[in-house]
Parts: structure tokens; C-alpha cells; sequence
């Protein structure tokens, strides 16, 4: 059997032979007897086993893992912890035990992450996962192993352990190590760990914002939906950390939840999603971008169904409200500026306003002339026949309103751009590039009067 297909269950019916291990010194007397207590016991007799010496089971699978390397052992160790963690993830606690204040828990499993079979190194990665995230916490830094972070003391650090999972874990994301289940093991563990601090920190600094986008899309199968689900959670766990919210509004993140909003029936993935929203919605333009995408809609859409959870339905009233608050205070030219970073550029009535080319004709002037720039650029890269008219007649409109917009549209190279458009296929562009051609040349008193005419 392919051991990337191997499941807990039937490694541990394997017969391991401990005894050749203890003849061999690579187990202790004292670790074979606690083996033959344990090995092919009940749930039951486990359970009561590890209420009654945990530590020192853990100290005995991890002395296995750091001193035995033949695989099938590993893998049925492996299984054991897996097994252990499973039936109750509090035990994870054990691996924080004072006892085991001298042994390196954590070294085996990054060891085995990084050169292990697809078995092997899934079952490090949850089982680090869940020991990380179980560890005891102080005032004064985070607590590894029993022993602080900054002590002399040669075990490996939780820094060193967390930036080795987030590695992995973005390797993952990247190029999965298995075509099914590489991903999913990812995102499960990346859920678990977000909820970190540090975790958030490495992440980004990782460049892994941008591997999660592409999984934020809406899903069918119960599988995809889980996925999905811990995808929008740890989007919604990035979303308290200031640098991430940069990443998702650069990569577009928002379209894709609103997307997944819009077609999502499972109560927990709108639920995570209509919380991320919550949390952006006061983040720099996310607001904004959210009004333009339609959400205030889709919340009221929302609204009307009938959810069970509470939290939701106190969420969807909060996030109502806050959009709310958002369109009152977004002036036309915050929404002018919002189409025109989006590239969503249409003939929205203020185009053709000669009230709001009059009213905001200086905002134009903020941050370098930062709008008019975009503007230029769109004109330059758009392969879309509306923003590309549009966008020539807004330069248009500058020039004629703004005292030195010939001036300064000229310095800004613009010219030879719009020119290029004056032979496009499309009529609506070609007139709009012909106007801003005519008013950079002849002055905007004259090329009106061209318009006028033509």
C-alpha cells in the first residue's frame, strides 16, 4: 500500500517488537514496561493509563521518535500520539508537563516534517500543531518545552517551531507534498495556529496572504465547504493583525468573500465571513470596497433567511449599520476615487457633472496627483473599451477644470498614451481620446466647441 494512503487505524495493527528495541538499549526497561501496558490496550485502559502517568508516556513516544528511525515504528508512534490527541486534544498538556522540563518535545516532529512520507508528516504536523498551541503561556514570553524561549538551555525554541511549521506550511499551500490531502492538512493546521500572534506575523512576513486567496471561492461538496470554511477562518484571524489587512486588500480578497457570501447556504462559513467583514469594514478602503461590491445588499438578503446562530444574526445587523454609517460619510469624490483604484470605471452620472469636476477639482491634487497618475495608467493597460473611454474623458475633464491641468498632464506623459487610443476599434473610446487630445492642444474653450460641433 502507498504509505501516503496509510490511516491511524491500520498502522496500529502492526506488531512493533519492543523488546529487540530494549535488547538493543534504544528503549529502557522502564519504557518497555510502560509499552506493554499500553500497546493493544482498550480506549478504556489507555485513557486511565495517561490520567495516571501521561508525562511519562510522552517522554517514552518521544525518546522512541529522536533515537529509532526505522519507519514503520515511527509511523506506529506516530499513530499512538495521533490516537491519544484525538480521542481528547486537552492532552496535548502532557507534552508541557514540569517533568518533562529536559526533553526536547517539539525537535522529533519539525524533524520528521521535513523528511518524512506523507504519513509522517502529517501526523508531525497536527501533533505539533496541537502541542504548540497547548503550551503554557507566561507574562514574560511564551514558555517552551518547560523552559523559556531565551534559556541556555539547547532544546529548540517555540520561534524556531513556528517558523519551521509556517514553512512548511506554505511549502504546502505552494506545492503540496500530497495531491488530495497536502492543502487540506495546511489550512487545518494554519487555522489552529493563526490564532497566534507570532503565527500571524510569520505568515505574512512568509508572503502566505496571498497563497489563501485563490482558496476563498464558493464550494459544493461537503469536503470543499470544510476547506472553504477554514480558509475564510484564518482570513478572519488575519484580519485582526494590521499588516495582513494590507495583503487582502491588495490581492483582491474581498470580491472572492463577498462571492462566497453571496452563494453559501452552510451557517458557519457565512458566519466567519460576515465577522472578517465586520472586522475590515473600518480598515482604510475596505469600507468602501465593500459598498461598491454590493454587500449592503446581499446583508439585507441575508438578513431575511432564517439563521439559528446569534452571533450572526448580531454581526449582520452590526456590519448593516456600519455600511450604513460608510455610505453617509463617503463624499462623491471618496467614491469617485474608490472606482477609479477598483479600475471598476463606468459612466456613473459624476463623470458627466460639472458640479463635481468644479466641487473636487483640487482633491485631484492629493497624494502627488495620485488619481489623475491611476487614471494614466488605466488608459495605458486597460484592454476594457469602457474604462479606457471613461478614464480619457476624466483627463479630459481635469484639463479643462484644473488651472494647470494642460500643464500638468503633459509633464505626466500622457499624451502619447491617449494618442494610441485615437485608432482603438472601439467609437466610444476613439471620441473620448480624440476630446482629451483636442483639449491638451487647443485649450478647453475650443476643443468644447469642436465637441459641440462633431
Amino acid at each position: 500500500m502507498e504509505r501516503a494512503e496509510l490511516t491511524t487505524e491500520q498502522v496500529l495493527k502492526r506488531d512493533i517488537p519492543w523488546e529487540t528495541y530494549m535488547t538493543t538499549k534504544l528503549i529502557s526497561g522502564t519504557g518497555l514496561q510502560l509499552l506493554r501496558r499500553y500497546d493493544n490496550r482498550a480506549e478504556s485502559v489507555r485513557a486511565q493509563l495517561l490520567d495516571d502517568d501521561g508525562p511519562a508516556y510522552v517522554q517514552v513516544f518521544v525518546s522512541i521518535l529522536r533515537d529509532i528511525f526505522k519507519e514503520e515504528t515511527v509511523e506506529y508512534v506516530l499513530a499512538l500520539i495521533d490516537e491519544m490527541l484525538t480521542a481528547n486534544p486537552k492532552r496535548a498538556r502532557l507534552f508541557h508537563d514540569k517533568s518533562l522540563a529536559k526533553e526536547d518535545t517539539y525537535e522529533p516532529f519539525l524533524r520528521l516534517l521535513l523528511k518524512g512520507n506523507w504519513f509522517i508528516k502529517e501526523k508531525s504536523c497536527k501533533i505539533l500543531a496541537l502541542t504548540v498551541s497547548a503550551r503554557p503561556k507566561t507574562q514574560n514570553g511564551v514558555v517552551a518545552n518547560g523552559v523559556a524561549s531565551n534559556s541556555k538551555t539547547k532544546l529548540t525554541t517555540i520561534d524556531a517551531v513556528l517558523r519551521g511549521l509556517v514553512e512548511w506550511l506554505c511549502t504546502q499551500l505552494k506545492k503540496p507534498s500530497h495531491p488530495s490531502r497536502g492543502i487540506p492538512t495546511a489550512i487545518n493546521c494554519l487555522a489552529a495556529l493563526l490564532k497566534e500572534p507570532v503565527v500571524r506575523s510569520s505568515f505574512v512576513q512568509a508572503d502566505g496572504v496571498k497563497l489563501l486567496i485563490p482558496l476563498i471561492c464558493p464550494a459544493s461538496t461537503q469536503q470543499s465547504i470544510q476547506l472553504l470554511y477554514e480558509t475564510c477562518l484564518c482570513v478572519w484571524l488575519l484580519s485582526y493583525y494590521e499588516p495582513a489587512i494590507e495583503y487582502l486588500a491588495t490581492f483582491r480578497a474581498l470580491p472572492r468573500l463577498v462571492d462566497v457570501v453571496r452563494s453559501s447556504t452552510k451557517e458557519k462559513v457565512v458566519r466567519v465571513v460576515v465577522l472578517t467583514f465586520r472586522n475590515l469594514l473600518s480598515k482604510g478602503t475596505c469600507g468602501a470596497q465593500m459598498v461598491d461590491l454590493g454587500l449592503p445588499q446581499i446583508i439585507q438578503s441575508l438578513k431575511a433567511q432564517a439563521w439559528s446562530d446569534e452571533d450572526l444574526l448580531e454581526a449582520l445587523n452590526q456590519l448593516e449599520d456600519g455600511l450604513k454609517d460608510n455610505i453617509k460619510k463617503l463624499s462623491s469624490f471618496d467614491k469617485y476615487k474608490q472606482e477609479v483604484l477598483l479600475g471598476h470605471l463606468d459612466w456613473s452620472p459624476m463623470h458627466k457633472d460639472p458640479l463635481f469636476w468644479r466641487d473636487n477639482i483640487t482633491c485631484f491634487e492629493e497624494n502627488d496627483f495620485q488619481i489623475l497618475r491611476v487614471l494614466i495608467t488605466i488608459v495605458d493597460s486597460s484592454n476594457d473599451p469602457r474604462p479606457l473611454a471613461v478614464a480619457c474623458f476624466d483627463i479630459s475633464q481635469f484639463i479643462q477644470d484644473h488651472p494647470a491641468g494642460r500643464v500638468i498632464v503633459n509633464d505626466l506623459k500622457a499624451k502619447e498614451r491617449v494618442m494610441k487610443l485615437m485608432n482603438h476599434e472601439s467609437a466610444e473610446v476613439t471620441r473620448n481620446a480624440l476630446l482629451c487630445i483636442q483639449r491638451l492642444f487647443l485649450g478647453a474653450k475650443y476643443a468644447s466647441f469642436l465637441q459641440e460641433w462633431s
